[in-house]
């Protein structure tokens, strides 16, 4: 099977961070870049940041744009997305997906895992 597998969610508190995992399975993600995109409780699926395949600056949206960043450690076939500063906005469903290049529309992106939850409570 080729898809991603998210982990690392879970409650947390405003001002508070987290750390989000994505390991591919069944294919090396070294090849690809990586995409973050998360969907918030009622509403569409949205981009939050994309890593390049060799490095570079990469993508963030701007409502997380100074609080997240994001990181990819090829030998353990893994993308992270770590989130600091986090807001009650920031709650949703976080999924990763893999594209040939970090500016694609999402629905080029695929191998779509089944995301983990981030919940931002007090």
């Amino acid at each position: 099977q080729l898809q991603f597998v998210e982990s690392g969610g879970g409650l947390v508190q405003p001002g508070g961070s987290l750390t989000l995992s994505c390991t591919a399975s069944g294919f090396t993600l070294d090849s690809y870049a990586i995409g973050w995109f998360r969907q918030p409780p009622g509403k569409l699926t949205e981009g939050v940041s994309c890593i390049y395949k060799n490095g570079g600056t990469p993508y963030f949206d701007d409502s997380v744009k100074g609080r997240f960043t994001i990181s990819r450690d090829n030998a353990k076939n893994t993308v992270y997305l770590h989130m600091t500063r986090l807001e009650l906005s920031d709650t949703a469903i976080y999924y990763c997906a893999a594209a040939t290049h970090c500016q694609r529309a999402q629905s080029e992106f695929g191998h779509w895992g089944q995301g983990t939850s981030v919940t931002v409570s007090s």
